[in-house]
C-alpha cells in the first residue's frame, strides 16, 4: 500500500468499522487512492465527486490556455492577454466593471479563451441544477468539450467523463466539502498569526471552535494565562484579552 492510500486506511482504522459501515457518502477531491480505500472499508458508501474540487480542474485548464494563448501572442508580437487572469477564474457576480469588459473583449477577439470560460461556468452552473436538469447539463458540457477543439477542455471532458457518476452521487445528494475546506483554510488562518512567537501556546488549542464569518469565539489559554480570542478572519493579527 502507497502512503497515501495508507494514510485514509489509518484514518478508518481510526474510525472504526461501525461507523464506517454508518457513512452513506463520502465526497473526495477525485484522488482514485482514496476512491480505492473508501469501496475497502466502507463499500455502501456513495463517493462524491466535490463540486469545489471540480471546478477547481476546470480552473486549473482554462489558466493553463490563457498562458499558452498570451506565450502564443507574445512570439508573434500581437496584443497580450493583458488583465485577464483575475477576471477568467472570478464568479460573474463578483467580477468589477472592468473586469467585465475584459470578458466581454474576450468574447469578440479571443474565441478559444472564451469558449474555456464558458465551459467553466456552465460546470459551476450544473452543480447548482441539481438532479434530473443536471445530469442533462452534464451530459452536454462532457459533448461540448470533446468537440471544443481545446486541448485543455477536451482533458477535463475525458475526466468530467470519467468521473460522471461520482458527479450524479454530488447532485443527487448535495454532499460537499465546503465546510472541511473552510475549516482548514481557519487552522492555516490561526496557524499564520502564530508565527514569530516562541512556544506553540500562541497556536490555539484544538478546543478553539472558529466559526465561519468572522464572529469572535474563545480560543484557549496562553502560558501568561490571558485569553485569546480570533476578532475577525478578515483582519490581520489576533486580539488578547486580559
Amino acid at each position: 500500500m502507497k502512503a497515501p492510500e495508507l494514510i485514509t486506511a489509518t484514518f478508518f482504522d481510526a474510525l472504526g468499522a461501525g461507523r464506517a459501515a454508518a457513512l452513506a457518502e463520502v465526497p473526495a477531491d477525485g484522488a482514485e487512492w482514496i476512491h480505492d480505500v473508501i469501496r475497502e472499508r466502507a463499500p455502501q458508501a456513495r463517493i462524491c465527486l466535490d463540486s469545489y474540487h471540480a471546478v477547481a480542474r476546470a480552473n486549473k485548464a482554462l489558466e493553463k490556455l490563457r498562458r499558452r494563448l498570451a506565450a502564443g501572442l507574445r512570439a508573434t508580437g500581437e496584443a497580450e492577454l493583458a488583465d485577464t487572469r483575475w477576471a477568467v477564474i472570478k464568479n460573474p457576480g463578483d467580477l468589477t466593471s472592468g473586469q467585465k469588459t475584459t470578458i466581454a473583449a474576450l468574447a469578440r477577439i479571443n474565441s478559444p479563451l472564451y469558449r474555456g470560460y464558458l465551459i467553466k461556468e456552465q460546470l459551476r452552473e450544473i452543480f447548482k441544477a441539481g438532479p434530473g436538469r443536471g445530469h442533462a447539463l452534464l451530459a452536454g458540457l462532457i459533448s461540448w468539450s470533446a468537440r471544443c477543439r481545446i486541448p485543455e477542455f477536451a482533458r477535463l471532458g475525458a475526466t468530467l467523463r470519467r468521473f460522471r457518476d461520482l458527479i450524479w452521487n454530488t447532485l443527487e445528494t448535495g454532499t460537499t466539502n465546503a465546510r472541511v475546506e473552510a475549516t482548514n483554510t481557519h487552522l492555516r488562518a490561526l496557524t499564520k498569526r502564530a508565527y514569530g512567537f516562541h512556544s506553540p501556546g500562541a497556536l490555539p488549542n484544538g478546543s478553539c471552535r472558529v466559526p465561519p464569518g468572522g464572529t469572535s469565539a474563545p480560543c484557549g489559554r496562553l502560558g501568561s494565562g490571558s485569553r485569546w480570542r480570533v476578532s475577525t478572519l478578515n483582519r490581520p493579527g489576533l486580539r488578547v484579552l486580559g
